[in-house]
C-alpha cells in the first residue's frame, strides 16, 4: 500500500492543474483597458470627422421650372428648390439628372448624348440660352435658376415643343442637291479645301434650337424662318458642288419676306450658340448674295 500512495497523490495533483482557471494578472486588465478606450476614441474621432464633413460639404442649389398640364395640383407653373452635392467638373446637366433621381423621378427634361453633339438638353440657364451638358456649375451664379426655352409652348417641365423649329428648318430644304453628277460611277464629288473652309463653321450646328429661343425676331413673327434655319440654308447655298441653279432655288427661298431680311443684326443668335457659329455673319452674307441675285444690268 506503501507504494500506491505517492502515484494517487501525484494524480490528483495532476488533476488539480489541469481544471484550475487561469488568473489574469493586473498588467492584462490594464493593457485591455487601454485598449477599450483607445478603440472608443477612435470610433469618437470617425464619428466626428464624418459629421464635420458632412457640415462641410459643399451643395448647389437648384430653382427648377415646373410645369405638368396633366397632372391636377401641378398644372400652375411653379419653381422647385433642389440642393445638390457639388462635385469638380458637374455640370446642370448632372445636377438635374441628380435631383431627378434623388428628390423627384417626375422631373422630365431632354437629354441623350451629354457631349454637346445631340442639342437635346438646351435650356435657359440664369437668364441665358445653354446647353445643360456644357454648362459648368463652377461658372454659374447661385441659386442656378433653370428654366425651358423661351418662346416655345412648354410641354412639362423643362421639355418644350420643337415641331416649329423643325418646320422652319425643312422649309430651307437642309439637305445636298445637284445636278451636276460625276462622270465616273465611283468618283467622288470634289470639293475645294478653300469651299470647305467657307463652311465649315455652318455645318456645326446641332438643331438645338437655342439660337431661335434668343431671337427676338422669331418671337415675335412666327414665319420667319430664323438664324438656325437661314445658317443651313448657308452651308449649302455656298457649297460650290450643288451648282449655280440650285444656289438660286436657294435664294430664292431664303430672301422672301420672312426670310433674311427680317433679321435686324442683333447678334443675340451667334451669343448663345453652343457651337460658336457666326450666324449673324452668315445671314449677312446671305443678304449680300439675293442683292447680287437682283441686280439687273442693261
Amino acid at each position: 500500500m506503501s507504494t500506491q500512495l505517492p502515484k494517487q497523490t501525484e494524480e490528483s495533483s495532476e488533476t488539480e492543474t489541469e481544471t484550475e482557471p487561469a488568473v489574469a494578472s493586473k498588467g492584462d486588465d490594464r493593457r485591455a483597458e487601454k485598449r477599450r478606450r483607445a478603440d472608443e476614441k477612435r470610433r469618437q474621432r470617425q464619428a466626428e470627422e464624418a459629421e464635420k464633413a458632412a457640415a462641410d460639404e459643399e451643395t448647389v442649389e437648384l430653382k427648377v421650372f415646373r410645369y405638368d398640364p396633366e397632372v391636377e395640383g401641378k398644372q400652375e407653373p411653379r419653381f422647385d428648390t433642389f440642393h445638390v452635392p457639388f462635385t469638380k467638373g458637374m455640370t446642370v446637366l448632372d445636377a438635374l439628372m441628380y435631383s431627378r433621381d434623388t428628390y423627384d423621378s417626375s422631373l422630365t427634361f431632354r437629354h441623350s448624348c451629354r457631349q454637346a453633339i445631340c442639342g437635346s438638353d438646351a435650356m435657359f440657364v440664369n437668364g441665358g440660352q445653354k446647353l445643360a451638358c456644357k454648362t459648368q456649375i463652377s461658372d454659374l451664379d447661385q441659386p442656378i435658376r433653370v428654366e425651358p426655352l423661351p418662346h416655345a409652348d412648354v410641354t412639362k417641365d423643362l421639355v418644350v415643343d420643337l415641331e416649329h423649329f423643325y418646320d422652319q428648318m425643312e422649309a430651307v430644304e437642309p439637305y445636298f442637291q445637284t445636278n451636276d453628277l460625276p462622270d465616273g460611277e465611283l468618283e467622288e464629288q470634289r470639293q475645294t479645301r478653300e469651299n470647305r473652309e467657307k463652311v465649315k463653321m455652318s455645318t456645326r450646328c446641332i438643331w438645338c434650337s437655342a439660337c431661335m429661343s434668343s431671337c427676338n425676331i422669331a418671337a415675335g413673327d412666327n414665319e420667319y424662318l430664323g438664324p438656325a434655319a437661314i445658317n443651313k440654308a448657308y452651308r449649302f447655298a455656298m457649297d460650290e458642288r450643288e451648282g449655280e441653279d440650285i444656289k438660286q432655288k436657294r435664294l430664292e427661298i431664303i430672301e422672301q419676306e420672312h426670310g433674311v431680311w427680317r433679321c435686324q443684326t442683333q447678334f443675340s443668335c451667334t451669343e448663345v450658340c453652343p457651337k460658336d457659329i457666326p450666324l449673324t455673319e452668315h445671314i449677312q452674307e446671305l443678304k449680300r448674295e439675293a442683292v447680287k441675285n437682283n441686280l439687273k444690268f442693261w
